[in-house]
């Protein structure tokens, strides 16, 4: 007899799904190949709504939308884990699902999780063991307690392992798989490639700078945002800058009342979708970011990339990759090395192969039983 192996796949915001699409992607891969028994249900929190998240967002990544959608909305840290974990519950108790699997860092991973732990239902935290030591950040706590509490431990890199193991968690546990972002990447690289943006936007590769901001450290205390812009338009007098702004930052800017100085290049434009940032960040001469993701990507890419924050939880992006931290007080030097310089390519991680997805689909199932092997 076969066992039945049911996942509920949950994810809570955009960049979450970029993460579970090539989960999915080798989950039917193996029931084509005769796994019966094997299936999975998409679970969307509604943690952050997201205006682009349309049949296309879905169509793009080659994956259903969500089958059950929580629609949990904003809230407080408090208001948001309850609501989840209040939704997410009767799910469970529906579903009862053999694995229940998480990803990142958000609310929505840490209320499932508890939600799980509390109805005795197995946990897989992918991107598990990462680690900016950094307990001001919400993301940190999240990290922290999902860790503490899930059943397998699916790492992206090797440092993943040594955090988990330095907390107390059992090896048995552990699991070193890579970065499922990456796959995503590999997965949508030649799509993006093709991306008409460059032509709209009239930029040539290594001639131009690619910003993303959203963290509210950054952008939304008004000093920050002054001295990251006033950065932005001395650069942007150099050399184009593209800036897709997300529409709280948009708003912060009329508040402070930035206007270009009318000589820089900087390229204010709405925000873009996946096959568009991964060719800006491909193609840019260097990257100035606070996005986890694209320290990622960069340094897959081995586009030189400088992280606006005082810490990353991928420091494997700084030791291996071309990435490397900065902070407002010296940020026009550290540009300007980007400007003169030819910075060092690096290298890709180990297992940042675009297989993270098929070893984390083995894990659950050795977790399972021989009978699907």
């Amino acid at each position: 007899m076969t066992t039945q192996l049911k996942i509920l796949i949950v994810a809570g915001a955009r960049p979450n799904f970029m993460k579970v699409a090539p989960i999915i992607h080798e989950i039917r891969k193996r029931v084509e190949n005769g796994h019966a028994g094997l299936e999975y249900r998409l679970v969307h929190t509604g943690q952050h709504y997201d205006q682009a998240m349309s049949d296309v967002f879905f169509d793009d990544l080659g994956i259903p939308a969500p089958g059950i959608n929580l629609g949990v909305g904003s809230g407080s840290h408090a208001v948001q884990t309850a609501n989840v974990m209040t939704s997410f519950e009767p799910v469970c108790e529906a579903e009862r699902p053999s694995w229940v699997v998480v990803v990142g860092d958000i609310n929505s991973t840490l209320a499932c999780t508890l939600v799980c732990a509390k109805m005795g239902i197995k946990v897989a935290h992918v991107e598990a063991g990462l680690r900016s030591f950094d307990r001001g950040m919400p993301e940190e706590i999240n990290r922290i307690v999902t860790d503490a509490l899930a059943d397998l431990l699916l790492t992206p890199s090797a440092d993943g392992d040594v955090n988990l193991k330095r907390e107390g968690i059992p090896e048995s546990k552990i699991r070193l798989v890579g970065n499922v972002m990456i796959d995503a990447l590999v997965a949508n690289l030649a799509q993006a490639r093709a991306s008409e943006l460059p032509h709209r936007l009239h930029v040539e590769p290594q001639g131009y700078v690619y910003v993303t901001l959203h963290r509210p450290s950054n952008v939304d205390d008004e000093s920050s945002l002054r001295g990251i812009m006033r950065a932005l338009d001395t650069l942007a007098r150099r050399i184009p800058v593209v800036f897709p702004v997300h529409p709280r930052t948009r708003g912060m800017l009329e508040r402070i009342g930035h206007e270009s100085d009318g000589h820089s290049a900087l390229r204010l434009i709405e925000p873009v979708g996946y096959h568009d940032s991964l060719w800006l960040t491909e193609h840019a001469k260097f990257i100035l970011t606070d996005s986890g993701g694209i320290q990622e990507e960069s340094t897959y890419l081995r586009t030189p990339c400088l992280t606006l924050r005082p810490n990353t939880e991928r420091p494997v992006t700084i030791e291996v990759g071309t990435n490397r931290l900065t902070r407002l007080d010296r940020l026009a030097s550290d540009v300007e090395d980007l400007m003169q310089d030819k910075p060092p390519r690096g290298r890709i991680p180990d297992y940042w192969d675009g297989r993270a997805a098929e070893r984390i689909v083995d894990a659950l199932l050795e977790h399972v039983g021989p009978s699907f092997h």
